[in-house]
Parts: C-alpha cells; structure tokens; sequence
C-alpha cells in the first residue's frame, strides 16, 4: 500500500496511513537543494513515509530539515522514530516546542487522557529527540532550501499555542498543519470541497484562528497544504468555511456548557449537535448518512468538542 501525489513546484506528498486511512495525515517532500520534509505523522506512518522516500529515490542521510508545524502527535509523534534513520537531518519546531520533544512525557500523558486505551495503537513509539538535533523558528524567521527557494516561518496560534505555518516563497502555498482546519478529501469524488476547523484540547482558541486566516490572506497564500490533507487550491472557499463553522462549534459548546454540569456530558452533547448539524449540511449538499466521510469526522468532533469545552472552562476561570 503505497501513495504518492504529485503536487508540482517540486513538492511531493507521502501518504502515512494514518489510523488505515488513505487521505488522512502524511508528509509533504521539498525536493530542493536542501531536501525538507513537513511532519512526519505519527510513529505507526513511519514505514509508509520511508517506502514512500525510497519510491521518490530519496536517500536518509540526503535529508537535511524535518519540519513540524506543531508537535501534536498525529502530525510530530513519529519524529523521533524517524530521525534515527536521517542522520544529517535537523527537526525545526516552534521555541515552544522543543522542550516536549526532548521529553515528550507530558505530550504522551496528554495524549493518553484524550485517546485513552487506543494510545498504544495509534502513538506507540514515541522517542526523544536530543535538542542538538533540533532548530526552533521565531515568526518570519526565514530558512532558505535553495538558491531560489525560501521558506517563512509564521507563528500561528488558535489550534495551539506551539504552532508554526510554513509559507512556500516557489508555489506560494502556506503548510498549514490543523491552523485552519482539516480538508475531508472523501468528498472530493462527490464533487465537494469541505473544511471543518480542528479545535481539540487544550490550546484552542477562536479569535487566534481567525486572525491565522486572516494573516494567510494578507501574505497573498495561492494554496494551503493540510495536514490533513492535501492541497486546496482555493483559499477563500477555506476561509469562507472556516468563518462559518467556528462561530457554529462555539456556539454549540456554549449551549451545551450551560445545560449540562458534566464535563463528559458537555462534550458528548457537543459533538453530538455538531454531528447533527455538519450531517444536515452534508445532506442538503447531496451526501448519504452511510458516506464513509462520517466515521472520521464523528472522531474528530469528538476530540475538537473537548477542545472547545476545555476553552470554555478556560474562559469562565478568567472571569
């Protein structure tokens, strides 16, 4: 099981299989001067994305930067595993980054009050990475890749506060791991492009994502490049979209933060309303309630319904 796309301006994408699926999470390849790869997806990708170099012809130790957007696990999980295989290879972080990198243990706590028993199958290994082996970028610290090539690191909170997007100065496109959403490209063959944000816990925040969006028009960004998944051509339908569901999951989390006292049964009754009103959505546009697409974005809504009841409790202790 093997897939690769072809993006053009020198960019490739390796499928990592993430949770089995294909279109899930993968690894972007800047075939440049020097070679640059963007996340690495988590530990259990890590045989896709190698079978997936040496289909492009791409030697380990030619690897020279390891980029991640942020050190969530499904997109930085497998960095560790990895690097030991890129010898001369550096991994670039957020500054907030690196130090849960070196000692990923309250990364992999995280993790495991969110995904619970299925931690092992989803994350399992995951390694330290000495800091010597890491770079951190500021915002518009810039990396240049080739004689023509520069890539501008921008810092992009709202999904989370260690998160970096990565603008392509050769294809104008940004890398914009989870900062302004997630692309389901199962519904690409219907005909239909569609974008939800991606708000799990425990960083989010709405005014940051928005103003994210609103920095990647200003800079003139021609594509966005997913971390999950894929490239869209089209920006404005992102932004549009993004403008139109963050206000909804708010909203829906808000509802559900005053009804129920529970912290489970918010987030449940969240994702719940959520479900209801993206498959009332999809429904008006033509799309089935047995399409495929709704097994994945069930998990994600209830992995973003914690993020957004978690933002709430935030929001009330400052009061």
């Amino acid at each position: 099981m093997q897939n690769i796309s072809e993006l053009g301006y020198r960019i490739s994408l390796i499928d990592g299989f993430d949770l089995d699926r294909r279109n899930r999470t993968g690894t972007y390849v800047i075939a440049d001067e020097d070679i640059t790869l963007v996340e690495t997806s988590a530990s259990p990708s890590i045989p896709h994305l190698m079978k997936g170099l040496e289909q492009l012809g791409i030697a380990f130790e030619d690897i020279t930067y390891i980029i991640l957007t942020h050190i969530h696990l499904d997109h930085a999980g497998g960095a560790g595993l990895f690097l030991q295989h890129c010898p001369n290879a550096k991994v670039i972080v957020h500054p907030k980054g690196a130090r849960h990198l070196e000692d990923p243990t309250r990364l992999i706590a995280g993790a495991k009050a969110v995904y619970g028993e299925e931690f092992n199958k989803l994350f399992d290994p995951i390694l330290p990475i000495p800091l010597e082996r890491m770079l951190t970028k500021h915002d518009r610290d810039s990396l240049k890749t080739g004689e023509n090539s520069k890539l501008t690191f921008y810092d992009t909170p709202g999904h989370a506060n260690h998160h970096l997007s990565i603008y392509d100065s050769v294809s104008k496109g940004v890398f914009s791991g989870d900062t302004v959403g997630i692309y389901y490209r199962e519904l690409d063959e219907e005909g239909l492009e569609f974008y939800l944000p991606s708000t799990s816990p425990n960083q989010f925040n709405p005014e940051a994502m928005l103003a994210a969006a609103e920095l990647y028009e200003s800079i003139g960004v021609e594509r966005i490049y997913f971390g999950h998944y894929g490239v869209s051509e089209n920006p404005r339908e992102v932004y549009k979209q993004l403008h139109y569901w963050l206000p909804k999951f708010v909203d829906t989390a808000k509802s559900a933060y005053r009804e129920y006292a529970n912290f489970e049964e918010q987030v449940a009754m969240t994702s719940k309303n959520i479900f209801t009103e993206v498959a009332v959505h999809l429904k008006k546009k033509g799309i089935t309630a047995d399409h495929p697409v709704f097994d994945i974005i069930t998990m994600d809504l209830s992995v973003s319904s914690m993020g957004l009841i978690d933002y709430l409790v935030k929001q009330e202790k400052t009061r």
